[in-house]
């Protein structure tokens, strides 16, 4: 982990938290947050009114490089089955990598279980709107039911994060097959 340590005090805390929390889980401590930000606890709590505030805030953060990094450009050009497979195919390449660990919203859901957390609401909202991507873009391909679709999605995109997350499957030749199977019996085009 490496934290820029020109950034400002709250910059660093955001970033600690988003590593060390991703890589450990949401119960690291305040003190080896605050140790890999280079702030005193006196400054975190200056900062934020809690650790729970400061890990939404990390998530909150966290989101627009998620996207990038997830979702097409809203103007590439391609289909919505294109644009739908792209997300699966970027979720299938970050898995292949040693630091992944699945999706940090949807750990960060599980392992709170306290849906008013101010995390939890966060990585709610986030999961959201990638249930609101798939469905806008079912719609836009002509699925006969895209919420179905969109929930349906989901479920895939989350399960085949969190197995690749615990290393427990690889991704390779299983995902495209099952959203192709999906996507051609609610008839997308």
């Amino acid at each position: 982990m490496t934290i820029d340590e020109k950034a400002s005090p709250r910059e660093r805390l955001l970033a600690a938290a988003a590593s060390l929390t991703y890589r450990d889980g949401v119960g690291v401590g305040i003190d080896a947050l605050c140790r890999a930000a280079g702030v005193s606890k006196r400054s975190m709590y200056q900062l934020f009114d809690s650790k729970d505030d400061l890990l939404a805030a990390s998530l909150e953060r966290g989101f627009a490089e998620y996207v990038a990094a997830l979702l097409p450009a809203a103007d590439d050009g391609r289909s919505p089955r294109e644009r739908i497979m792209h997300v699966f195919e970027q979720v299938e390449a970050q898995a292949s990598t040693a630091e992944f660990r699945g999706c940090r919203y949807l750990a960060v859901q599980i392992e709170l279980k306290d849906e008013s957390h101010p995390a939890s609401r966060v990585a709610h909202r986030i999961k959201q709107e990638l249930t609101g991507f798939f469905r806008a873009e079912a719609a836009g391909g002509g699925a006969a039911d895209p919420d179905l679709l969109a929930r349906q999605l989901s479920v895939v995109f989350d399960g085949v994060s969190a197995r690749a997350g615990i290393h427990a499957d690889t991704l390779e030749g299983l995902v495209r097959p099952t959203v192709t199977a999906l996507l051609d019996t609610a008839g997308m085009s």
